[in-house]
């Protein structure tokens, strides 16, 4: 695997890349301003840009920016973004495409060595990694909730399915059948009026739909 990481951090984005050395994953290059990603992007084709979203030189969303313009460019590109705070536009966004290929962890996250190499080969593979804290903040916001239909199984369900569990892994976290998460889902599914279609695409706009509450 090879990646791209935008970080201006210097002692983080030097972090970074030794961890993912130590795990055989090579860094392409690693940049610490959204034009230069962009840029390394284009030219490294790499199997997954970890990115900062505030970066030089206003730090508001050059990050976020340059990896949306790349995946506009590289459709698919996986996409892993590391913040500092809750970013709520940038999460749906991040997500709006209807494709997987993405991650949105707060950067302390980076601390627990296991989860997040979870998350940097889960997003790289096509999957997605939602923070579980970055899902308990966008709740506890308490705007809009289209999801009052779902029972407290069903929500429970869904929120491991933001986190980018599998139908096996939420079972064995819920400790019950596969075949009773894939009822939870059609539920989920049903209750939100997603129509039948690619099932990882139904899954990402449900979990959109989880995050825009």
């Amino acid at each position: 695997m090879r990646v791209v990481i935008a970080e201006d951090a210097v002692l983080l984005r030097a972090g970074v890349t030794r961890l993912l050395a130590d795990e055989g994953i090579e860094t392409a290059a690693a940049v610490d301003n959204g034009d230069d990603l962009l840029g390394a992007i284009q030219e490294h084709r790499p199997d997954l840009a970890i990115v900062d979203v505030r970066m030089p030189p206003t730090f508001t969303d050059e990050g976020l920016r340059a990896a949306l313009a790349a995946r506009k460019e590289i459709p698919g590109l996986p996409v892993l973004v590391l913040s500092q705070y809750v970013e709520e536009s940038y999460a749906v966004e991040l997500l709006s495409g209807g494709a997987g290929g993405v991650g949105y962890l707060l950067k302390e996250r980076v601390a627990d060595v296991a989860d997040f190499l979870d998350a940097v080969r889960r997003v790289a593979n096509g999957g997605t990694a939602i923070d579980p804290d970055v899902i308990a903040q966008l709740m506890a916001r308490g705007r809009r909730n289209p999801l009052d239909a779902l029972t407290a199984r069903e929500s429970e369900v869904l929120g491991l399915m933001a986190q980018g569990l599998s139908n096996t892994a939420i079972a064995n976290s819920l400790v019950v059948s596969h075949g009773a998460v894939e009822k939870h889902i059609g539920n989920i599914f049903s209750k939100l009026g997603l129509e039948a279609s690619a099932e990882e695409h139904r899954r990402v706009r449900a979990v959109l739909t989880y995050l825009g509450r």
